[in-house]
C-alpha cells in the first residue's frame, strides 16, 4: 500500500513516457491516465452508460463499445458538450488512478497526468503529495511532434498551444525534470528524485 503518491505531467511531447518507463524500471507503480480513460469507459462500465444516456446511442459501435471518433467529432468546438462529457469522465479517471496508486506494492506511486494542468492541479488532485514536470524548451518538443506524428510545422504549432502554457505547468511544480533532448541528462534526475520520494514515503510511514 502506497501512502505517497507523486503526480507526473508535461506538455505534448515533453518525454513524459520515457521518464516513467525509467520510474518503472527502478520499481515504482505507475498509474496512467490516458490508460486509466480508456478503462473507465469499457464495456459494462458505469461512465459508458452515462455517455450512452447523454449522448445517445449513436456514439456506441455494434458491438457496444465507445466509437471515439464519432464522440470526439460531436464535442470538438461545442464547449457545453464537451464539459458535459468530462463531468463524466474525469470524476472516474481520477478514482482510478488514485485506486491504482493506493494499492501500489512499491514505496511510493507515481501518477501521470499528461493534462494536470488543464484539469484543475492540485484542486482536482489534493491527493497528490508532490508535483514532478517533465520540461523540455518548446523547440525541442516541436521537433519531436513534427517527426514522431509525421505532420508539418503549423500543426505541430497548434498542438502546443492547445495545451496549458510551459509557465502554467511549471507553477504546480515542486520538482523539474529537463528533458532537453539529451537522452543521457534524464537516468540521473529520475534517480535522484527517486532517492527522495522514498525519503518522504519512508518518513510517512506508520
Amino acid at each position: 500500500m502506497s501512502r505517497f503518491i507523486v503526480g507526473l505531467t508535461g506538455g505534448i511531447a515533453s518525454g513524459k513516457s520515457e521518464v516513467t518507463r525509467r520510474f518503472e524500471a527502478l520499481g515504482i507503480t505507475v498509474a496512467d491516465a490516458d490508460v486509466a480513460a480508456r478503462e473507465v469507459v469499457a464495456p459494462g462500465s458505469p461512465a459508458l452508460e452515462r455517455i450512452r444516456e447523454r449522448f445517445g446511442d449513436a456514439v456506441l459501435l455494434a458491438d457496444g463499445s465507445l466509437d471515439r471518433a464519432q464522440l470526439r467529432a460531436h464535442v470538438f468546438g461545442n464547449d457545453e458538450e464537451r464539459r458535459a462529457l468530462e463531468a463524466i469522465t474525469h470524476p472516474a479517471i481520477r478514482a482510478r488512478v488514485r485506486d491504482i496508486c493506493e494499492t501500489a506494492a512499491s514505496p511510493y506511486a507515481i501518477a501521470a497526468i499528461p493534462l494536470l494542468a488543464e484539469a484543475g492541479g492540485r484542486t482536482a488532485y489534493p491527493w497528490l503529495d508532490r508535483i514532478v514536470v517533465v520540461d523540455a524548451p518548446e523547440a525541442v518538443r516541436h521537433a519531436r511532434l513534427i517527426q514522431r506524428d509525421d505532420i508539418d510545422a503549423a500543426l505541430a504549432t497548434r498542438m502546443i498551444q492547445a495545451q496549458a502554457s510551459r509557465e502554467q505547468r511549471l507553477a504546480l511544480a515542486d520538482d523539474v525534470i529537463v528533458n532537453d533532448g539529451q537522452p543521457e541528462h534524464l537516468q540521473p534526475q529520475v534517480e535522484a528524485l527517486d532517492r527522495i520520494y522514498r525519503q518522504l514515503a519512508a518518513a510517512r510511514a506508520p
